[in-house]
C-alpha cells in the first residue's frame, strides 16, 4: 500500500473514532418514574416501586392499589432473535389480569425495518383481558383443534415466529414472576434441575408404590355423572352404553430423573430422552399414557405444539405443557395405550418437586347445525421426590449471555469446525488449495456452506450496525457484555479481527461473508450465461471504490447528527433483505438487493468494491496485517502482468504489488503464481531451460 494511501486511510480512522466520541449509546437505560408513568393508560396511575427488579404497584382512579406495573427486561431478558431481549411494560390487575402490554425497546431485524413495528406492537395488543391463570400458546388451532380446548390462541407474526415467541415467552416470564410473589406469596429462584448423580435401580411396581407413577381413572358412569343436569347428559351413546368402561385410564409421571426414565423406558427410549435433555436442558418432561378411550389429544392435533385435551397448574397459575414430538417405547410391565412425551419449560417457575395438578379435558357436543361444546376437567395431583433434583443456589443462576451461548452451543462448534478447516486451508494449504483444479470447486462448496449456514440458518451476516453501536456504548459508558447475547455473530466479528492480523480483510470479505458469496455465486451464473462483462477502466475503478469510504462517512453522519435514522440509513447494506429475511420484505428492498446481485452479473461484487461501508471499515482493520502473505516474484509486474489483468478486485497494483486493502484473498493469483502452465515466468523458463529467481518481494 502506498504511503499516501496510508495516511489518508490512517486519517480517515482517528475522523471515524472521535465522530463517535460524540454519539449516542445505544443500549437503552430501564426506564424512569416519568416516562413510565406517561405509558399507563387512564384512569390508572404509577404508584410506588415494590421492589429493586422493576416492578411498582398500580393505582386506580381512587389511589387504591388496583395491580402491578413492570418492564420484562430486567424480570426476563430472554435473548431474542438479535441477541439482545425485548424490552416490554407490562400492567396486570390484582387478579392477574392483563390491562395492558406495551412495547418499548427492541433490536429485532425482522421489525426494526424489515416488517416493520406494527405488528409486533398488534400481537402484544391481544394479551389485554387474558389472565396469567389461561394457557396462553403463539400460533393457531389445526383443524378442530382448537374446539372446547383450554388453550388461548394469540396470533403470531408471519415472518417472525422466533422472534413473537421470544416476546410471549419473555411476557410469561416476567408475569408469572411477579404473579408468584405478589400474588400468591411464593418467593421466586433458580428452577430445580435432575440430579444425574441419584441413581437407583428402581422397577415399575415400585414407582407405583412410591408414588412417583401416578394414577386416574374415569369409568364412563363417572363421565356421565360429570356431565349430569346439562344438555351434554346424553351426548355420548358409547359412555351410556358401557357405564362400566374406562374413559380415562391415565398414568402420569415425571422422568427427569435419569433412575426413573430407566424404568420406564426401553434402553433406546431413554438414549433418545436424554439426546433431547441435552438439547433443552431446562425442559422436565413428563411420561403420560392413556389406556382409555379419552386419547389425551384430539384428532386434530399437531405434533410439538401445546396438548390441546391436557392442562396444567400449578399455584393456581397455568403451566405451559408442549408435546415433545418424540415416540416413546415402554418396558414390559409399564401400561399400555396411547403414550405422549410432554415438556414443561422450567425457567417458567414451574417445580416439578412442588404439587402440580395435570387435568384432561372431556369435551361434548350438543346439537346438529350449530353445536354447543361442553367440557369437564378431571385432575391427577403429581409431585416429584426432592432427593432426585437439585436446587441451584441463587447466586449461580446462569446470566441470559451464557443461555444465549449454551443455546446457540452446536451453532458455534460447527461454525469453529468450519473455520479451523478455512485457516488451514488458507493458511499451511494455502499452496495446496490453489491448485488451478480444486481452488473453484472447494471455494464454491464453502461460499455455499457460509450463505446457507452462517448466513440464512445462523443469521451470521455481519453489519456495520454492530461496530457503530458498539462505538457509541463506549463513548457512553455501556456496557458491552450485552454482545455474548449474539454469540455466533460474536465469534464470526472474532474471526474477521484475528484474519486482520493473519491476511487482512480477505479473510472475512472473500471467505465469511454471505452476501459476498451470494454475489460471486452471481458473477458465476453470468459467465455461464455468457453475459457481456463490464470492468471498469482503471482510473474509474480506484474512483468508484471511493463510494466505500463515502458510504462509511454518511453512516456516521446519521448516527451522530440523526440517531434515530441510523437504522434506516443502514439499510444501504442489502445484508436484512438477502439473508436475515429471505427476500421476504417490501418490493423495493428487494428491488435495490436484487439489483446488486444482478449488477453482479456483470461487474465482479460491485456492491463489495464500490459501496459497502463494512467493507470500508474491514480495510482499516487490515493495517493490522503483520506480513505480505501473497507470494511474488522479481518478474511479477516486471514484465508480467497476468495476475494483475485478472484480478477480479483491482487489487494489483502495475508494479506486480498487492494492494491488501482491496485484497479479498481469492487465492487466484497464488493459483496462477505456482501454474506452470500460467505462470508467464516459469511458462518462459521451462522453455530456456533456465532457473528463474522465486524470491519474495519485499
Amino acid at each position: 500500500m502506498k504511503k499516501g494511501l496510508v495516511r489518508r486511510v490512517a486519517l480517515r480512522g482517528i475522523l471515524i473514532l472521535s465522530l463517535m466520541h460524540f454519539g449516542r449509546s445505544s443500549f437503552a437505560a430501564p426506564l424512569d418514574r416519568e416516562a413510565l408513568a406517561g405509558m399507563i393508560v387512564p384512569p390508572y396511575a404509577l404508584g410506588e416501586p415494590v421492589n429493586n427488579n422493576g416492578v411498582w404497584t398500580l393505582l386506580n382512579s381512587g389511589g387504591a392499589d388496583a395491580g402491578y406495573v413492570f418492564e420484562t427486561g430486567p424480570l426476563a431478558p430472554l435473548p431474542g432473535f438479535s441477541g439482545a431481549h425485548i424490552d416490554m411494560l407490562v400492567t396486570i390487575d390484582r387478579d392477574g389480569r392483563f390491562l395492558d402490554v406495551r412495547l418499548i425497546s427492541h433490536n429485532e431485524p425482522i421489525f426494526v425495518s424489515g416488517l416493520g413495528e406494527a405488528p409486533l406492537r398488534a400481537f402484544l395488543e391481544q394479551y389485554r383481558g387474558h389472565s396469567i391463570r389461561e394457557s396462553l400458546v403463539v400460533g393457531t388451532p389445526y383443524g378442530d383443534a382448537g374446539n372446547g380446548s383450554d388453550l388461548v390462541y394469540l396470533d403470531g407474526v408471519t415472518k417472525a415466529t422466533a422472534s413473537v415467541r421470544i416476546a410471549h415467552e419473555s411476557i410469561l416470564a416476567a408475569t408469572l414472576a411477579v404473579a408468584r410473589e405478589k400474588m400468591q406469596g411464593i418467593a421466586g429462584g433458580p428452577p430445580v434441575r435432575p440430579d444425574a448423580a441419584i441413581d437407583e435401580k428402581l422397577d415399575w411396581a415400585a414407582l407405583v408404590a412410591r408414588g412417583y407413577a401416578r394414577n386416574l381413572k374415569i369409568t364412563n358412569a363417572k363421565l356421565d355423572a360429570a356431565f349430569k343436569a346439562t344438555i351434554w347428559a346424553r351426548d355420548d351413546p358409547e359412555a351410556a352404553g358401557n357405564p362400566d368402561g374406562l374413559y380415562l385410564d391415565l398414568w402420569a409421571m415425571d422422568i427427569g430423573p435419569p433412575a426413573i426414565a430407566r424404568a420406564v423406558l426401553s434402553e433406546e427410549s431413554f438414549a433418545d430422552l436424554q439426546r433431547l435433555l441435552r438439547m433443552s436442558p431446562d425442559d422436565e418432561p413428563i411420561l403420560v399414557i392413556d389406556a382409555g378411550r379419552h386419547g389425551l389429544v384430539s384428532a386434530d392435533f399437531v405434533r410439538n405444539t401445546a396438548p390441546d385435551r391436557l392442562s396444567a397448574e400449578q399455584d393456581g397459575l397455568p403451566v405451559a405443557l408442549r408435546d415433545a414430538d418424540m415416540m416413546v417405547e415402554t418396558r414390559d410391565g409399564v401400561p399400555q395405550g396411547t403414550t405422549m412425551l410432554l415438556r414443561i419449560d422450567r425457567r417458567l417457575g414451574f417445580d416439578p418437586t412442588r404439587e402440580w395438578t395435570l387435568s384432561a379435558q372431556a369435551v361434548r357436543t350438543h346439537g346438529m347445525l350449530k353445536p354447543e361444546l361442553g367440557s369437564v376437567h378431571f385432575p391427577l395431583v403429581l409431585k416429584a421426590d426432592q432427593k432426585f433434583f437439585i436446587r441451584p443456589d441463587i447466586g449461580a443462576a446462569m446470566p441470559p449471555w451464557r443461555e444465549a451461548m449454551v443455546a446457540r452451543k452446536w451453532d458455534l462448534a460447527v461454525f469453529g469446525l468450519l473455520l479451523t478447516g478455512l485457516l488451514a486451508a488458507v493458511g499451511p494449504g494455502m499452496r495446496r488449495l490453489s491448485t488451478p483444479t480444486v481452488l473453484r470447486p472447494a471455494r464454491l462448496g464453502f461460499l455455499a456452506g457460509v450463505i446457507g449456514f452462517v448466513g440464512w440458518w445462523g443469521q451470521g451476516q455481519l453489519s456495520i450496525v454492530t461496530p457503530l453501536a458498539v462505538l457509541r456504548t463506549i463513548s457512553g459508558g455501556g456496557n458491552l457484555a450485552v454482545l455474548l447475547y449474539d454469540p455466533f455473530s460474536l465469534m464470526i466479528w472474532g474471526a474477521a479481527i484475528a484474519g486482520f492480523v493473519l491476511f487482512g480483510r480477505g479473510l472475512f470479505c472473500g471467505w465469511l461473508c454471505p452476501f459476498g458469496a451470494m454475489q460471486e455465486f452471481a458473477h458465476h451464473a453470468g459467465r455461464l450465461l455468457r453475459l457481456p462483462q463490464w470492468k471498469p477502466p482503471p482510473i474509474w475503478d480506484e474512483r468508484l471504490k471511493a463510494g466505500t469510504w463515502l458510504s462509511l462517512a454518511g453512516l456516521i453522519a446519521v448516527a451522530v447528527l440523526a440517531p434515530e435514522k441510523a437504522e434506516t440509513a443502514a439499510e444501504i447494506e442489502p445484508f436484512k433483505t438477502a439473508i436475515t429475511t429471505l427476500f421476504k420484505r417490501e418490493w423495493y428492498y428487494i428491488a435495490y438487493a436484487a439489483f446488486w446481485l444482478l449488477l453482479a452479473m456483470v461487474t465482479f461484487k460491485g456492491f463489495c468494491r464500490y459501496l459497502c461501508p463494512l467493507g470500508a471499515l474491514m480495510a482499516l482493520g487490515g493495517l493490522l496485517r503483520m506480513r505480505k502473505w501473497i507470494p511474488r516474484r522479481v518478474e511479477c509486474g516486471l514484465p508480467c502482468q497476468l495476475c494483475r489483468v485478472r484480478c477480479h478486485y483491482g487489487a494489483i497494483e502495475k508494479t506486480g504489488e498487492i494492494a491488501y486493502s482491496q485484497c479479498f484473498q481469492c487465492l487466484d493469483c497464488v493459483s496462477i503464481h505456482d501454474d506452470k502452465a500460467q505462470c508467464v515466468p516459469l511458462v518462459l523458463a521451462a522453455r530456456k531451460r533456465a532457473p528463474i529467481s522465486m524470491g519474495i518481494r519485499a
